[in-house]
């Protein structure tokens, strides 16, 4: 008996080609897979936290409907403008009557930071007079008004309430 040794080569590379190929695409399926997947025995802190959809700056709906029952206002938003030296109330009137109150200049306006310890007012400059809107409230207009904010000690991410008057508002987060 003789063996041909040069008809079994070519055939020995064929399949040798094709283990080799078939071990590249197990070994980077198996990369794909531990880097899409963390695998349980590390410690999951490390990874990113994944996007929501939570708002954390709405009302429950039930104090939604009390502010729109009691001061015709809704959709309350505090943001820090102007590099943080000012901070910006906003609300969208649905009942003209009740809000006249919230956009009467008599009324003082302030934002108050217990953790801060901070009491914010309107500013009133000399030819401008006060940073709030004051005109006779419409519905479906959305209103503001400023709070200066010296030494920036509001910043984004921290809980203030909004007093006007009799009206006041909880827990509003600043954007």
């Amino acid at each position: 008996m003789s063996f041909d040794c040069g008809s079994a080569q070519p055939r020995l590379r064929r399949h040798f080609n094709a283990i080799l190929v078939a071990g590249i695409f197990v070994a980077s399926t198996a990369a794909l897979c531990q880097t899409s997947h963390p695998s349980g025995s590390g410690s999951n802190t490390a990874s990113a936290p994944t996007p929501t959809r939570y708002a954390p700056n709405r009302l429950p709906r039930r104090e939604t409907e009390y502010y729109t029952a009691m001061w015709g206002v809704d959709s309350f938003a505090v943001k820090s403008v102007e590099s943080g030296e000012l901070i910006r109330f906003t609300y969208r009137v649905v009942d003209g009557e009740r809000a006249k109150g919230i956009n009467d200049k008599k009324n003082e306006a302030y934002l108050v930071s217990a953790e801060k310890h901070v009491k914010l007012v309107v500013p009133s400059l000399e030819k401008v007079g006060q940073l709030r809107q004051s005109s006779e409230p419409i519905v479906g207009n959305t209103y503001w008004m400023a709070f200066s904010n010296p030494g920036r000690p509001i910043k984004p991410g921290d809980r203030v309430d909004i007093e006007i008057g009799q009206f006041h508002v909880q827990g509003v987060l600043v954007q």
